[in-house]
């Protein structure tokens, strides 16, 4: 006799100790500055880079096989370099049409 498959067990209800929170419970949340504050703690800081002013943007370019591999045999930070050597070809291109 085959046993019937396990329905996949709901994660709200996994733990009967914790069930979910009222409406009288949500609505006496805070956010967690007031709560921090009010513990005299700091908030935590927030993770990753900070956003720049001007991001830097995605853009798809087509670049021979053999210049794509020079480029990255420079290592890490290839980008990077490229994008400089491209800012300082500009800057010759504009002062060449002044």
């Amino acid at each position: 006799m085959a046993s019937e498959p396990k329905a996949k067990p709901d994660p709200y209800l996994i733990d009967e100790e914790t069930q979910p929170l009222t409406d009288e419970e949500i609505a006496r949340l805070r956010p967690a500055s007031e709560v921090f504050a009010e513990m005299g703690l700091a908030l935590p800081k927030k993770r990753g880079r900070p956003r720049k002013k001007e991001p830097k943007r995605q853009v798809t370019l087509r670049l021979d096989a053999d210049l794509l591999e020079d480029l990255r045999s420079l290592g890490k930070g290839w980008q990077t370099k490229v994008n400089a050597a491209l800012r300082e070809w500009m800057a010759q291109q504009k002062k060449a049409s002044e």
